[in-house]
């Protein structure tokens, strides 16, 4: 049984490793040559191309993995089967049980590997990525309408609630554009500040800096109805600490799944939408088990016989399934927020489908071929 797992594993190890490389090196040579058009601005040279490319490889092997695991894993089984060591090996008692259970080890290592770069290396590398073209452009403006944040505090006359607006995000870390409007229980405007930048503690303190403040107090006989202010520094206590500032303000894919958590978290107590969240959460948690799929739905493949195609047709069917497991993943969860559906149904439901397509070909060949 020895022999028969390291003939597996070499195999399907050489053959899923250098499909990888070659869809990572076909990935970053378009990053690369689509980016060139930015040499010279700012002061970009072409090695900051070359690098800011080389951050996106972590996406890319994130995104592309579970494909190069269908595809080289094919590859290795149809091989073996036209070569007809495959039939040697299930007359030499390699039974349909033990052939998954050696191919679910090896899906299993290959979900925790895509588990490590997903959730430590693609969000180190894309944070990267933003500061590296912050350095260059400035200012990172937040797309539409800028980032929303939002928290409820009891006062002495009531539960008020803040919304903050974030336009931008600076090469330092600063925040830029800051918009604050609060208002009372009963929704009236009480106050609007805007401030130029603003540095968040970890703590939750805001320091704003180069503010102008306007507030309408409660009205009273010898109060003005309307207060503006302009001040150089403004230092604000909130419960929106740099965790939660950051996970507004950076994109859903440069967090880990433990943040996407976190996030989620705040936006319920906050009362705001969590479902788009909520769906990447799911994603980023079950996406390392599309491995597992993929090993599965190459094993039928080992059952083919070499009459049934050459190695390229079968390599073919396996790059369709490929591409069609990410499109019905991106098409279900964009449908499950329009739908309003289960979050992690959603989720779970194309790789749920690809598995039970693979068990059920791979049932029908074992009992009929």
């Amino acid at each position: 049984m020895r022999t028969v797992r390291r003939l597996f594993y070499r195999d399907i190890l050489s053959s899923v490793g250098f499909v990888a490389a070659a869809f990572i090196g076909l990935f970053y040579f378009i990053d690369f040559v689509d980016d060139l058009d930015t040499v010279g601005r700012g002061g970009r040279a072409a090695w900051h191309v070359a690098l800011a490319s080389l951050y996106q490889v972590p996406s890319h092997f994130y995104d592309l993995f579970p494909i190069a695991v269908l595809i080289g894993t094919i590859y290795a089984l149809a091989r073996m089967a036209q070569a007809s060591e495959y039939t040697i090996l299930r007359t030499g008692g390699l039974g349909p049980g033990r052939a998954l259970r050696l191919l679910a080890t090896l899906g299993v290592a290959f979900g925790a590997l895509n588990f490590v770069v997903g959730d430590y290396l693609t969000p180190w590398a894309d944070r990267a990525s933003l500061l590296l073209t912050a350095q260059f452009d400035g200012v990172r403006q937040i797309g539409g309408a800028g980032a929303w944040l939002k928290e409820r505090h009891p006062t002495a006359e009531g539960e008020h609630s803040v919304s903050i607006n974030v336009g931008g995000v600076a090469a330092s870390g600063r925040l830029q554009g800051v918009r604050a409007y609060e208002f009372d229980a009963d929704g009236r405007l009480v106050s609007r500040t805007s401030a130029r930048e603003a540095d968040v503690a970890a703590d939750g303190t805001w320091t704003l800096h180069e503010v102008r403040r306007t507030t309408w107090p409660r009205a009273r006989s010898d109060a003005p109805l309307v207060r503006d202010e302009t001040l150089p520094q403004l230092t604000i206590k909130t419960g929106l600490d740099a965790r939660v500032v950051a996970a507004a303000v950076l994109p859903l894919s440069s967090m880990t799944t433990l943040e996407l958590w976190r996030y989620r978290v705040h936006l319920d107590d906050q009362s705001q939408a969590s479902a788009p969240v909520e769906i990447r959460f799911w994603k980023k948690a079950l996406y390392p088990l599309s491995c597992l799929v993929m090993v599965a739905l190459a094993l039928p493949f080992a059952y083919l016989h070499a009459r049934a195609g050459s190695v390229s047709l079968k390599v073919f069917g396996g790059i369709m399934l490929g591409i069609g497991f990410v499109l019905l993943n991106n098409l279900a969860g964009h449908i499950g927020m329009l739908r309003d559906w289960t979050p992690w149904v959603v989720a779970s439901a194309p790789s749920l489908l690809f598995l039970l397509l693979s068990l059920a070909a791979f049932a029908w060949l074992v009992r009929y071929r």
